[in-house]
């Protein structure tokens, strides 16, 4: 999970006017939820800053509550129910929610179990007592960037293919590739299940008979990178998924998992429309 900035005191009972702020009949009209969460404590636990640095960020404007600015630094919100955003991005607001970007190897399925021993994600993650959504399932021999959450709304609309959430691959292949590639992917490669069309595709290098090349699409179907490019003549001997919409695989080493930034959670959110 994220690790907020613990820099601060619990002073939830304490009155907020004794910093001398202005009052805050003056700063909005949110109504207050009886028993609800101060809200500079609700940013500071979703890893936004120090309580201080959240009480700033309020005083300046820059947060909301389901769709209304809040001035207050006392305001008491509801994290589990409420949609909380900074400077427009939703923050994952509600406790116990969890986002993981991961690395996974080559022959490892994307599972949390099998009956024939192989080696599942699970494997990986070490003991979580969350039941965490795969977003974007890799096949067997696939590598490379998965995300994992137990925010079901969000892991549903990632994998809704109304949402069109563009994920990017690097592929080797057996070449040499010619020119028209690009167009022709993008133009739309007749499958046995239909048509499939690419977002982008680049060559990003060339040495003899093999080519590594970039693809991005929207696709959800099974096995689509490498369906497409064996309709058109080149079989990919690996395959590499780097981006999963705004989230890039970077340097994360194979078999290894982090905790997405509050930023990239905001991101996602925005993606599908939360």
């Amino acid at each position: 999970m994220r690790t907020p900035d613990r820099d601060f005191k619990d002073d939830d009972d304490e009155d907020d006017d004794d910093f001398g702020y202005p009052d805050d009949e003056d700063r909005d009209s949110l109504t207050d939820v009886p028993g609800g969460v101060r809200l500079q404590k609700v940013l500071a636990e979703a890893g936004i800053g120090s309580r201080r640095h959240c009480e700033e960020m309020i005083g300046a404007g820059r947060v909301e509550v389901d769709g209304q600015t809040v001035r207050r630094f006392g305001a008491r919100v509801d994290p589990d129910h409420q949609v909380i955003r900074v400077d427009g991005k939703r923050i994952p607001a509600k406790p116990g929610l969890v986002y993981l970007a991961f690395n996974k190897p080559p022959k490892v399925l994307t599972a949390m179990s099998d009956p024939r021993g192989r080696k599942t994600v699970t494997d990986y993650l070490g003991d979580r007592s969350e039941r965490l959504f795969h977003i974007g399932r890799l096949d067997y021999d696939t590598e490379g960037l998965m995300l994992l959450t137990n925010d079901g709304e969000l892991a549903h609309r990632l994998a809704h293919p109304s949402f069109e959430v563009a994920k990017t691959y690097l592929a080797e292949v057996t070449g040499p590739v010619p020119k028209d590639l690009a167009r022709r992917l993008q133009t739309g490669i007749e499958l046995d299940d239909g048509v499939a069309t690419a977002d982008k595709f680049r060559v990003v290098d060339r040495s003899g008979n093999r080519a590594l090349v970039e693809i991005t699409l929207h696709e959800g179907r099974k096995h689509i990178v490498r369906r497409m490019l064996a309709a058109t003549g080149h079989p990919v001997t690996r395959l590499v998924r780097t981006d999963v919409g705004p989230i890039r695989l970077g340097n994360l080493k194979p078999g290894v998992s982090r905790d997405l930034t509050t930023r990239e959670i905001g991101e996602l959110y925005a993606a599908v429309g939360l």
